[in-house]
């Protein structure tokens, strides 16, 4: 183990981040480098248990005690194989992942767990500049030729693995550059593009092939796909947006977050975008509605931009510091947490509920009609009970609506005629196949919206069973088989 007496030695640091004052005014990532004696401290934490429920947390599996130990031992060239072995994209996860196995960690039972988003990052970091993220070029050449369309977290792990098996693979991307949502929906302070950019350089020197503004089924024919390739991977996400159907929800200044957040992404990537289709909080009054991760994105941006104040609505209520009594170990902790940007400042509303979008007058809103709710369970289900005489209204120009997504979206879908799940995603086998022969699926598209993590593991547990469907077997790890 790191440490034996590591737990007892030394409490969980926090992350550092720079400084409010001075990342409100930039866009660069927030997030800042920890001390190497600190990290080494906080990997020597690690308790290497009998039974190491972090691994059962990650989907992925990833070896978190082992490589643990090797920071604690600064054997920093032999951590990045360790991680390599069980996730292609460490800076994705260590950067954007809440981090499941904390929450599994057996440390967590009576104090705070040992901080192994933060160690997994300092690995890749260090790794990267070590150079020792090299491409990892296939010794054989199967001859088959895969299709992945979707070039978000999902579909890039199958895409690796697949083209490290000797397949020729090409990624399809609807927009005009590639990475899904790490693009365009994760803002530039949480994960800087260049992090995106240096792996699919990697990506393309081993000799995965992609394509953007390829959108199947509109500009790209399913038909001739299909006679192109083995195999089709769909990696398309679960990007249909959960609407509000309230009235006033057709007036000018209402959106969808994901709307908001990619004009901006596209600003900073160099895009020039006309001011009457942009979308500003600039001295606005900004009601986020959902308070998850994307709400709190369009808080962090809306900081940026400059809003004049910032409400964040929750239809759930506030929860507690520290575990319920019906949520124990290993459970994931359903408690209270602020992300960075909610240290840069704005409200956070909870058990309120919209009731309407008020006009101005001119087709523009200027308030939401609010009430407030009481949460409870009943016949086991959670219900949301309106508090009598709670009804008001709260100033606002620019309302986004982050309330997650509902499923993947239909054309393509229908086009290959694959079979629905009861909740609207792609329906698939054991073996990642959809019910259409040679067509397989992965990530929030057959999954539903999810975590990051859960992406990248089904991308390459769907790629060992591209790979046997090509081969006959194959030898590909698959964390979720």
């Amino acid at each position: 183990m790191a440490k034996a007496t590591g737990f007892l030695e030394f409490k969980r640091g926090k992350q550092p981040y720079r400084p409010i004052e001075q990342r409100l005014h930039d866009w660069r990532q927030v997030m800042d480098q920890w001390q190497p004696e600190t990290l080494t401290q906080q990997a020597a934490r690690c308790m290497d248990c009998g039974i190491p429920f972090c691994h059962q947390g990650c989907p992925l599996g990833n070896l978190i005690p082992d490589w643990n130990d090797l920071v604690y031992r600064e054997r920093w060239r032999e951590a990045i194989d360790r991680l390599h072995a069980t996730n292609n994209f460490p800076e994705f996860t260590g950067s954007l992942c809440p981090a499941p196995c904390e929450g599994a960690c057996v440390l967590g039972i009576n104090d705070n767990a040992v901080a192994i988003k933060a160690v997994e990052l300092a690995i890749i970091d260090r790794a990267f500049s070590e150079g020792w993220v090299v491409p990892m070029r296939p010794r054989i050449a199967t001859g088959k030729k895969v299709a992945v369309i979707g070039s978000g977290p999902a579909g890039l792990a199958a895409a690796q693995q697949l083209r490290r098996a000797g397949h020729q693979v090409t990624v399809y991307e609807r927009d005009d550059r590639l990475g899904g949502l790490l693009r365009y929906g994760i803002p530039e302070f949480k994960m800087g593009k260049r992090i995106l950019d240096r792996r699919l350089n990697q990506m393309r020197t081993e000799g995965v092939d992609f394509v953007t503004n390829a959108n199947i089924g509109i500009n790209v024919q399913v038909a001739a796909l299909r006679a192109q390739f083995d195999a089709i991977l769909l990696a398309g996400g679960a990007t249909a947006p959960r609407d509000l159907p309230l009235p006033g929800r057709e007036l000018s200044g209402v959106h969808f977050a994901m709307e908001y957040l990619t004009l901006q992404n596209r600003r900073l990537e160099g895009d020039s975008l006309e001011a009457s289709t942009f979308i500003s909080a600039e001295d606005q009054q900004v009601v986020i509605i959902g308070g998850g991760d994307t709400g709190a994105d369009c808080l962090g941006t809306a900081h940026r931009q400059h809003a004049k104040h910032i409400a964040q609505l929750e239809i759930m209520e506030r929860p507690p510091e520290a575990r319920a009594a019906d949520n124990p170990w290993p459970e994931w902790p359903r408690i209270y947490r602020s992300t960075s940007a909610h240290e840069e400042g704005g409200e956070r509303v909870y058990s309120v509920s919209t009731k309407r979008f008020v006009d101005d007058g001119h087709g523009r809103v200027k308030a939401l009609e609010l009430v407030e709710v009481e949460m409870k369970q009943q016949d086991g289900r959670i219900v949301f009970n309106e508090v009598p005489n709670s009804l008001h209204d709260i100033p606002c120009d620019l309302a986004l609506l982050a309330m997650g997504f509902i499923g993947p979206e239909r054309l393509l879908l229908e086009q290959l005629g694959v079979k629905l799940t009861e909740r609207g995603n792609v329906w698939r086998d054991k073996q990642w196949m959809t019910s259409v022969s040679g067509v397989f699926t992965a990530g929030d598209m057959q999954r539903g919206q999810s975590l990051i993590v859960w992406a990248i593991a089904e991308g390459r547990s769907a790629a060992r069973g591209v790979d046997a469907y090509l081969t006959g077997a194959s030898d590909l790890p698959a964390p979720l088989d």
